[in-house]
């Protein structure tokens, strides 16, 4: 059974204020210190997590899992090819069914409407782990990285160079919550759509034509691959109209001296990146994949116990 707070989701990273995200800021450092001393630490002893997945993954699911592990929970991997979810059972019903005997859920799936019917009919917790149009976890693991090596992210510019996907979007909302500024670079074909923006988005948002322009002035430099999961059949199409957005050593050498570079990976060498700035010392996407495992720990935590 979950605890008596009340049922609070995370499906996009607006679902948070700016306090929270202080909170989990520096709790994520906390269990992160704990980790390296092999401290045990079980808040979370005998709760069970469901994991769903519709879509692949590597870090999202070692992440999670480990985490509730050394939280002292368990984690239940559920496929949706190997469930009735895959035989055409209602979202609504798998919900009330699964959040009965489970205390939380994290869901990786297609669209964000589908992990919103799930968590409107869930009786506890529900973490979003990648939707086509958010991906909060992951853009808390990379803010929680930025801390680490260069203080608070507030009043910084963070370039995004690539695709507006799902990163892209969920870097924006940050932006809003946390007060700092992203420029965006895409070929002209891949724009964000502006009915997934918010009026406050404008504030914190420069679009550019040139990705060497935004990256100009940057503390962080960052982007993704050209064809996420579902768009595969586009590849071939992608790779030509972004032959000119890979971050490479021009676009490094135009943000900040010290800025740093991160991808949410799997990487592409060559494609989005080159070899020479992701193997290069600007380079923090390793610290970014584990800080994963800190931030969601501390995400668990913090929905099931509220702040200790």
């Amino acid at each position: 059974m979950a605890s008596n707070l009340a049922v609070r989701h995370y499906l996009q990273f607006t679902d948070f204020s700016a306090d929270d995200y202080a909170y989990l800021l520096e709790r994520s450092a906390f269990l992160k210190a704990k980790f390296k001393r092999y401290e045990t630490w079980h808040p979370l002893h005998d709760r069970t997590l469901a994991m769903i997945f519709e879509k692949n993954s590597t870090r999202t699911r070692l992440s999670f899992e480990a985490g509730i592990h050394q939280l002292g929970g368990h984690a239940v991997f559920l496929n949706t090819k190997d469930t009735q979810l895959g035989r055409g059972e209602p979202v609504e019903d798998a919900a009330q069914v699964i959040s009965r005997m489970t205390d939380i859920i994290m869901i990786r799936t297609f669209g964000q409407d589908i992990i919103e019917r799930f968590a409107a009919h869930s009786r506890v917790p529900v973490i979003n782990g990648l939707t086509n149009e958010y991906h909060p976890c992951q853009v808390l693991a990379d803010i929680f990285t930025y801390v680490e090596h260069r203080d608070s992210i507030k009043g910084k510019t963070v370039a995004w160079v690539g695709d507006a996907n799902n990163m892209a979007y969920t870097w924006i909302q940050a932006a809003e919550i946390l007060d700092f500024k992203v420029h965006f670079s895409a070929p002209s074909t891949y724009q964000l759509d502006q009915k997934m923006l918010s009026p406050n988005a404008k504030k914190h948002l420069t679009i550019f034509e040139n990705p060497v322009d935004a990256c100009r002035g940057a503390d962080l430099v960052t982007t993704d691959v050209w064809t996420s999961m579902g768009y595969e059949d586009e590849n071939q199409v992608r790779l030509k109209a972004f032959k000119g957005w890979m971050v490479n050593d021009a676009l490094m050498a135009a943000a900040n001296s010290d800025a740093l570079f991160m991808h949410c990976l799997p990487a592409h060498r060559g494609e989005e990146v080159s070899a020479s700035v992701i193997d290069g010392p600007q380079s923090v996407v390793w610290d970014e994949a584990e800080n994963r495992l800190h931030v969601q720990k501390a995400l668990m935590e913090f929905l099931l116990c509220g702040k200790l």
